[in-house]
């Protein structure tokens, strides 16, 4: 009997303890005040961030910014009118308005209307807004040349730092933000940075933040992979951020399209990647990281802004450095342009999302303890926005063969300097009846040229079938854009393809007149990538 009993009894005993067990891990406490701190060092980071890197901004594209590095806690009062903070902010005044889970349609309109400059993906997400496509077809890459680039990934902190560690709550809330103006790895960015934040809340150990967040983006999306090869040349490399800096380049340096055919990068994870090397290598130190991530080029204001964010989550803004905190302080309640927060203000709200966030994710708030529910993260559907998309070729329209002009075409120049010739820019076009044909070799195509106050319609047809009509007015608050991509289709089957571009004489009622610019053609083939074809090797 009592050979019997014994093991009946520790095996009650051990099913007791694992039952304890589970039910004390199925939550995690913070304090609120401890939460609140954590908030503040997070927007604090942010503003620090993107100040001390702004002045190198893809001032090194393709190499080592090797230049001084200069930043005083005054600089920070130039956050004010950062991208990086602004966009997230009208978010947040998405939210207060028409609340958390307003429709997506809602946080692009709030976006889309107010008065600030934007780039890139967002700025082809006002555009498409303007033009009634909305989300999440407003960031799809058939609707948007930018759907890799990395605006979403550097206006998604917001998002992780009202979910503290509800990496799928954060999750869920940036995919329906990020599909307004990304798609795929520019969505997976934004999802990333967001798990980092809501991981940081409840531990210190960077390289186990980063690896836990990848969690949540898949593990076949190229964004996960260039993590992963940081990782790896982190471990092979630990005190050496230049040697693996200079794998990373060779193997990802090329791998995007907005920027094809040039040094520029704004792909969201090649920047992703420079935030974990300075977070790898920076060792905890806040200085050290935002000079790591500066250092490594391209998005040089962005990458900082991040990075250093994820250290005021780890350390709450009390245990900042002082002399980094100085100038949020002194601007805490200075307005960001175009919104109606401060740092303060974002502060305060933030926190209080992130309660009502944690209620509703079946956590509890009581006294000064605040219970949240463990979520394991969950990576998404497997999105990629442009498969075996490999640029080819530049094309100016200066070039003859490929294009054929009829009717009315005139040539734009620039004045030129110090004796110069004076300089060809583009052709355009205002009249019905007027006709432009390219012809090129491949299986996908972008056309460059012209938004502003004086563009109006144009009809595109692909190899003699009507493809769509495209608008290229753009005039808001001033701002016009004259290099960017007007139309572009992949896809095609490989061999010669014939663009026609139609300008139809129309406009829209606020156009000052009916052009068509057109400055080059960008080129793509169907191909495996570089990256594909580079192996990290180790000396």
């Amino acid at each position: 009997m009592k050979r019997l009993l014994l093991p009946k009894m520790l095996i009650l005993f051990l099913l007791t303890s694992l039952s304890c067990k589970n039910s004390s891990d199925e939550f995690r406490t913070i304090k609120k005040e401890v939460l609140k701190d954590k908030i503040a060092g997070g927007w604090a980071g942010k503003m620090i961030g993107v100040t001390y890197g702004a002045p190198t901004e893809f001032r090194a594209q393709g190499k080592i910014f090797t230049d001084t590095i200069k930043w005083k806690p005054a600089d920070v009062k130039g956050s004010m009118w950062q991208d990086d903070i602004y966009v997230q902010l009208t978010f947040m005044m998405t939210m207060d308005k028409y609340g958390i889970d307003a429709p997506a349609k809602k946080f692009q309109e709030m976006f889309a209307k107010a008065g600030y400059r934007l780039w890139h993906a967002n700025v082809q997400s006002r555009k498409n807004y303007y033009d009634s496509i909305f989300a999440p077809e407003s960031g799809r890459p058939e609707n948007n040349f930018h759907a890799d680039d990395i605006d979403f990934q550097i206006e998604a902190d917001y998002i992780g730092f009202m979910s503290p560690g509800m990496p799928q709550t954060a999750a869920r809330i940036a995919d329906k933000i990020g599909h307004i103006m990304n798609y795929g790895d520019g969505v997976y960015g934004g999802i990333f940075v967001g798990a980092l934040y809501s991981q940081a809340f409840f531990r210190n150990d960077i390289p186990g933040i980063i690896d836990y967040a990848l969690k949540s983006i898949p593990s076949e999306s190229d964004y996960h992979k260039i993590i992963e090869d940081v990782i790896k040349l982190h471990q092979h490399y630990p005190t050496d951020w230049q040697a693996a800096w200079k794998k990373i380049e060779a193997k990802w340096g090329d791998v995007h399209i907005c920027g094809a055919g040039s040094t520029f990068n704004i792909d969201a994870k090649l920047n992703g990647a420079y935030i974990v090397m300075g977070l790898l290598y920076g060792d905890g130190d806040p200085v050290k990281t935002m000079e790591i991530t500066t250092r490594c080029g391209q998005d040089s204001d962005c990458n900082p802004s991040n990075a250093m964010a994820v250290l005021g989550v780890i350390n709450g803004f009390k245990k900042l450095p002082q002399a980094l905190t100085k100038g949020v302080i002194e601007y805490k309640d200075s307005i960001f342009i175009n919104t109606n927060y401060s740092f303060n203000k974002a502060v305060e709200n933030t926190y209080n999302y992130a309660l009502g966030l944690i209620k509703s994710e079946s956590g509890s708030v009581s006294g000064n303890r605040i219970k949240i529910k463990v979520q394991n993260p969950v990576a998404p559907a497997l999105e990629v926005s442009f498969p075996k998309v490999v640029f080819d070729k530049k094309i100016s329209v200066f070039e003859k063969g490929p294009w054929k002009f009829k009717g009315k075409w005139q040539t734009v120049t620039r004045e030129p300097k110090n004796g110069d010739e004076i300089i060809k820019v583009s052709q355009f076009a205002e009249k019905k009846g007027d006709k432009v044909e390219f012809t090129f070799n491949g299986t996908g195509v972008s056309l460059t040229g012209s938004w502003n106050k004086e563009g109006g319609k144009a009809e595109i047809f692909v190899d003699d079938k009507f493809d769509r009509t495209i608008d290229t007015y753009f005039n808001y608050n001033g701002q016009q854009y004259g290099n960017t991509s007007i139309w572009h289709k992949f896809n095609l089957t490989p061999g010669i393809h014939k663009i026609r571009v139609e300008p139809r004489g129309e406009k829209r009622a606020e156009a000052e007149g009916t052009k068509i610019n057109i400055i080059e053609a960008l080129t793509f083939i169907t191909a495996p990538k570089k990256n594909e074809n580079v192996k990290l090797t180790f000396e």
